[in-house]
């Protein structure tokens, strides 16, 4: 049951998972005006970008530059996914210090996603690990496991394989955030409960924290994000009007839109500490982007009703 007096964290996914979903260059003016406009509306936790090769990912080549631009308040947390030794290198000379990786359940994904098997994906998590723990600077990682609850070659994956990976996952590292990823967007709210439940109980190591990631290509995404909290899940990942859509994911639209999530736990008296007036004013600015996939159930509803 919701308590009043709970709160969750938002992960502002739009600048990484949504803008690379769009064909056509953002100018990193644009990005950086978003991201800044993403952090005044009260988002305290944003996934900036990533650090890829910019032959697989064009749209993330300019994330230097904007590591200069970001405002960095005290209190902002900002995320960049990094495949690689390399990207760590990189996201490190620009001045981040949390950042993600992600590998998928199944084996078909992870071969179109990231080009290797799962065990290879393993292997490469262990050496990033090993680089970070050489760190004198304090550092946080979040591990995102694609596709743990449907694959889009593959359907369902076992609940048996996910806690298998994540316990594998603790063997490596102690006190990371791991986030179960509807990638595909097909779960279902029972679905999310029973599979958090059963990994959460299951886990060796109590500094772990949970995340939940998912899409609405199937209108279930705020239902799984609240079935996700009700297994004890508090930190959400969420674009900014539902930007989004897995390129290796076909059939997969947008994010769960963000300003979607905030109004359903606020109005549950969940408290998610973001100004939702001002976010609505950001989602508009985002869904103008040339290219973008959006699909928010909020921005359609007068200001007036939302306020309201």
């Amino acid at each position: 049951m919701m308590m009043p007096t709970d709160s969750v964290e938002i992960v502002e996914v739009a600048p990484r998972d949504g803008f690379q979903s769009i064909r056509e260059s953002i100018g990193t003016d644009r990005k950086v005006l978003i991201i800044n406009a993403l952090a005044a509306a009260g988002c305290r936790r944003i996934e900036a970008g990533s650090f890829v090769s910019p032959r697989a990912i064009p749209q993330m080549a300019d994330m230097g530059e904007i590591a200069q631009h970001i405002a960095w308040p005290d209190g902002l947390r900002y995320m960049v996914l990094v495949p690689n030794r390399r990207g760590i290198e990189l996201a490190l000379a620009s001045g981040f210090r949390e950042f993600g990786y992600v590998f998928s359940v199944s084996e078909s994904h992870n071969q179109n996603n990231v080009r290797r098997s799962v065990d290879d994906s393993l292997e490469d998590l262990a050496g990033l690990v090993e680089r970070l723990e050489e760190l004198t600077e304090p550092w946080r990682l979040r591990i995102n496991l694609a596709t743990a609850f449907d694959c889009p070659f593959e359907r369902r994956q076992s609940a048996v394989r996910v806690a298998g990976l994540v316990a594998h996952i603790q063997t490596l590292i102690s006190g990371a955030e791991i986030a179960l990823c509807d990638t595909t967007g097909r779960a279902n709210p029972r679905q999310v409960k029973a599979l958090f439940t059963r990994v959460m109980q299951a886990s060796d190591d109590p500094r772990t924290t949970w995340a939940y990631h998912g899409h609405d290509t199937f209108g279930l995404g705020v239902a799984n994000a609240l079935a996700a909290y009700e297994a004890g899940v508090r930190v959400f990942d969420t674009a900014a009007a539902g930007l989004g859509g897995c390129p290796f994911a076909p059939g997969a639209t947008g994010n769960t839109a963000t300003e979607d999530l905030v109004f359903a736990f606020e109005e549950c008296g969940v408290t998610t500490g973001i100004d939702l007036a001002r976010l609505l004013d950001v989602a508009e600015d985002i869904a103008a982007i040339p290219g973008g996939c959006v699909a928010s159930h909020l921005r359609h509803v007068p200001r007036e009703r939302v306020a309201g």
